[in-house]
C-alpha cells in the first residue's frame, strides 16, 4: 500500500503537468463528418508543439491518421478528442480519415 501511494505521488504531478501543457498549446479544430473534413487545410506555426481538437460529428466512426506525423486517433460517432503534435519543420503534412479514404487533408507549417 505504501509503495502504491509513493508511485501515485510521483506519477500524478507528471500527469497533471502534461494535461496543463496540452491546454496551453496553440489549438486548432478539425471536424470529421462521414468522409468530409472541415477544414481540409490547417495552417500552423512551424517550430511549435500544437494541439488539434478532433470532433467526429458524423454518424459513423472516424479515424484521424497521418503516416508522416505518426499519429492516429479513432473516434466513435459524436466523440471528441485531440492529438498533440511535436514541433514541425516548415512544410506540408498529409492526414486523412482512415475509415473514409477519400477524406484527405493537409497541415501546413509556416
Amino acid at each position: 500500500m505504501k509503495l502504491k501511494l509513493q508511485v501515485a505521488a510521483l506519477v500524478l504531478p507528471a500527469l497533471l503537468a502534461g494535461i496543463a501543457q496540452a491546454a496551453d498549446l496553440p489549438t486548432f479544430k478539425l471536424e470529421m463528418n462521414d468522409g468530409k473534413l472541415n477544414p481540409e487545410r490547417i495552417e500552423v506555426p512551424a517550430g511549435q508543439r500544437i494541439k488539434i481538437e478532433v470532433h467526429n460529428i458524423g454518424k459513423g466512426a472516424a479515424e484521424f491518421e497521418s503516416i508522416q506525423l505518426r499519429k492516429e486517433k479513432v473516434l466513435a460517432p459524436g466523440a471528441d478528442s485531440f492529438v498533440v503534435i511535436a514541433p514541425l519543420a516548415p512544410g506540408e503534412y498529409k492526414f486523412f480519415d482512415d475509415f473514409h479514404q477519400t477524406a484527405q487533408g493537409v497541415i501546413v507549417a509556416k
